[in-house]
């Protein structure tokens, strides 16, 4: 499978073309530069060793940026950092040139220049290099294919040791010294066996490195073996040190391998996996046949006839061999070839996502854990697409497949180059920045969230997508699973604030998290302890004051707190899922409740008992056999239970609708709870079997004097949606008489508020009714009863 091209690597092409192109451009200044000294008009010599030093410096700086690839392999990483290291040995011999001759000026026009004092830094950088290669993991290789490679790198330094012997030293120059003939030996053997040893184990890298960068790193020791022949061969006609002249272009060579690894470590490009039969493979080969025809040279100059027979038979049984050596190995090359695709398939399929091509959540975890152990900048985007379940519940899941390969091309187009962005699963997304600054990180996630808003065309669909966005910046002593952790958590503070924003990692998330799984293991000895208890808020008709029924409310008497809020623990229940067992208490709790009363006198005029019921509850399989059970084993009519739900639960999908549809088959009343506050429509009433609308206390709030006409526009339309339809109506929150008599005139039959009587324990609830069926006239009355009744007889009269 080829690797997904980054569409936006525009940034990455930038980071990598910069160093590349300073260093070309000293490298033209140069050449520029030494065709005006030839005509004489130059200027001093030191410029070309200057224009050298600094190319590579650039050439150094383009090897750091390789390395701090986010896409690039930390074994990557770190060779291309020890081949900084080497550049700058090579640079300091550079340096130690320029300084020898500086102190004998007429020596910066000879070939001299290269001194032994010169030499031995680049021959540590030579060595430095080819133990980068050596650091990498080759795989799996024996030590026979080591033992092969050492073979190679000897047979082609024997030749060369052979060539610079017979051929450079007998035709060099009386007049140039033995050490620089000897240093300048040195470097040119060196630069070819490491021209060996980078194109042969840069073929068995594993994907670490790109071949194309390989095949350009094997050119720079070239380029320094030729100019170590020119400075012995020609020193009468160049009359500058070759290794001098050829540093820029050395530069030029690894700037350019270094920007070609950025662009396909990115997915600029896909990299090959053909094994051809290269030069490298030829190069020990090629050295035999020359040191052959070197051999049959010399034997025809300086043998008899006789021995040069034989040595001619020798070289012909050579050459037999040599060829069919040859070709078995384009056989064996062409078998390779088709295991390393393979392998590069397996390999890409272990760390991308088949349905985007993003990387996944292994890669990118690897990707992070080499950054946090390196201390390198790191900071993590946690995208979740808000309300993706619907997506797939309603319009199916190939059109959400096409929305999650849109959302994952947005990713790419949106984030630099530098940047990783993967699908750890399902809906869930994440994108891996090289930055510590918090600001920066949030203002990514701002550029995000505002792409992502676009309208999505997934099929003959335009999908609205939101997200949220939690981010987190890599701290000292975090460790990766730390740092992912804390983008879930702040993603979800995002998502409880109301979707579709981004929310940065604070400490104190944490804390409230933990605070959040105390409850929760606490709430569940609650249960067990009976350590929860309900109490009952009255239902009101406006038109009689009488009480019609209740809403039961669930409460937490802990014993070392108190009397724990139900904000405190009730979204702690929803998001670990004890909200099943809990509710499932509490409905029948209420349940058993409402039938004693109802078998009471008292009871006569009630109609229902409203219990809350959470998404969560009605997402579960058991929810309709726990809801007729509870009606069975109480012997409460269906018609007597009104489960309230919000908004957002009835639109959370299929499976959730086909229960409500199911318990309104049953006779079980339902409610739209804080009606108005959500996606409240026609189309939504109209759709789903409702019976009872419940306006929402922010709604009553302010409505009194008439004043707010938004609210009061809002009430009045709900109650003539409820009317039109022949819904029962409910205005909850109603704390002023003010706020009653409105809500009278505007048409509402029934209502809840502190004014109407407050919630309380089943006990003072039971003495309640006594007391307005005039059983009990001294019975104990709830906070509020007495100012309950005459406000309500108040208002009718009114």
């Amino acid at each position: 499978m080829p690797r997904a091209r980054s569409t936006g690597a525009a940034p990455l092409r930038r980071r990598g073309l910069l160093p590349l192109a300073a260093t070309a451009l000293t490298a033209a200044v140069v050449a520029a530069w030494l065709v005006l000294w030839q005509l004489g008009r130059g200027g001093p010599v030191v410029y070309v060793y200057v224009g050298g030093i600094v190319a590579l410096g650039f050439s150094v700086l383009a090897c750091r940026r390789a390395a701090t690839m986010i896409y690039i392999s930390q074994p990557a990483a770190r060779f291309w950092r020890r081949m900084a290291t080497a550049l700058m040995w090579v640079t300091a011999g550079a340096v130690g040139s320029l300084t020898a001759a500086a102190r004998r000026p007429a020596a910066l026009e000879a070939a001299s220049g290269l001194s032994p004092q010169a030499a031995a830094p680049m021959m540590v950088g030579l060595a430095v290099a080819v133990y980068a290669f050596a650091r990498l993991p080759l795989g799996e290789r024996s030590w026979l294919r080591w033992a092969q490679l050492a073979l190679d790198a000897a047979t082609v330094a024997l030749a060369a040791g052979v060539f610079y012997w017979y051929v450079l030293l007998d035709i060099a120059p009386a007049g140039l010294p033995l050490r620089t003939q000897l240093a300048a030996a040195g470097v040119g053997v060196g630069g070819l066996v490491t021209v060996v040893v980078i194109g042969k184990a840069g073929r068995s890298l594993g994907g670490h490195l790109d071949a194309g960068a390989v095949r350009l790193l094997s050119l720079a020791p070239a380029v320094g073996s030729v100019a170590a022949f020119c400075l012995i061969a020609a020193a009468d006609v160049v009359r500058l040190a070759g290794a001098v002249l050829a540093l820029p272009l050395v530069a030029l060579i690894v700037s350019a391998a270094a920007a070609r690894q950025q662009w396909i470590a990115s997915g600029v490009e896909d990299p090959g996996t053909r094994r051809r039969l290269s030069f490298f493979d030829l190069l020990p080969w090629l050295a035999i046949t020359a040191t052959g025809a070197l051999v049959l040279l010399v034997s025809v100059r300086e043998l008899p006839s006789a021995q040069r027979a034989v040595v001619i038979g020798a070289a012909g049984i050579a050459a037999a061999v040599w060829l069919r050596q040859l070709l078995g190995l384009r056989d064996y090359r062409r078998l390779l070839a088709s295991v390393r695709r393979q392998q590069v398939d397996l390999e890409h399929q272990a760390s991308h996502d088949p349905l985007t091509g993003l990387a996944n959540r292994a890669r990118f975890g690897a990707v992070l854990a080499g950054r946090v152990a390196a201390h390198q900048p790191a900071a993590v985007l946690l995208v979740d697409i808000d309300d993706f379940k619907m997506v797939n519940d309603t319009l199916g899941h190939e059109v959400g497949d096409r929305l999650l390969v849109e959302v994952a091309h947005r990713l790419r187009e949106h984030t630099r180059g530098e940047d990783l962005p993967a699908r750890l699963g399902g809906d869930e997304f994440a994108v891996l920045l090289a930055e510590d600054e918090a600001d920066v990180a949030g203002a990514a996630a701002a550029r995000l969230l505002s792409a992502l808003a676009a309208p999505v065309m997934a099929g003959e669909h335009q999908l609205l997508v939101h997200a949220s966005v939690g981010v987190a910046v890599a701290g000292a002593g975090d460790r990766p699973d730390d740092v992912l952790r804390n983008a879930d958590i702040a993603m979800y503070q995002a998502k409880a604030a109301g979707k579709a924003s981004w929310v940065l990692f604070e400490p104190r998330m944490r804390r409230e998290l933990m605070d959040h799984a105390r409850v929760g293991s606490e709430l569940l000895l609650a249960l067990e302890r009976e350590e929860l208890f309900l109490v009952y808020q009255p239902v009101r008709d406006l038109d009689t004051g009488r009480i019609t029924g209740f809403e039961s409310l669930v409460r937490w008497q802990h014993p070392e707190r108190g009397l724990v809020p139900p904000p405190a623990f009730i979204p702690v229940a929803e998001r670990n899922g004890l909200i099943v067992p809990l509710g499932r208490w509490v409905l029948r709790e209420a349940c058993a409740q409402f039938a004693r009363w109802l078998a009471e006198p008292s009871g006569a005029g009630l109609t229902g008992i409203g219990v809350n019921v959470a998404v969560r509850q009605l997402r579960d399989p058991t929810f309709v056999a726990d809801v007729t059970a509870a009606l069975a084993d109480t012997g409460l009519r269906p018609a007597h239970l009104i489960l309230e739900v919000t908004e957002s639960s009835v639109l959370d999908g299929p499976d959730v609708q086909a229960t409500l549809r199911a318990l309104h088959e049953l006779g079980v009343q339902l409610a739209l709870d804080d009606f108005g506050t959500g996606q409240s429509s026609l189309s939504l009433v109209r759709a789903f079997p409702m019976d009872i609308l419940k306006l929402d206390k922010s709604f009553v709030d302010g409505i009194a004097d008439g004043d707010d006409r938004g609210r009061l526009a809002v009430a009045d339309a709900v109650a003539g949606l409820a009317a039109t339809l022949g819904l029962q109506t409910v205005a909850e929150g109603i704390e002023d008489v003010e706020q009653l008599a409105r809500l009278t005139e505007l048409g509402y039959t029934s209502g809840q508020g502190y004014l109407l009587g407050r919630p309380a324990p089943a006990a003072d609830t039971t003495a309640l009714l006594a007391r307005e069926a005039g059983e009990t006239p001294g019975a104990a009355e709830p906070d509020g009863a007495a100012e309950t009744a005459g406000a309500v007889e108040h208002t009718v009269a009114v």
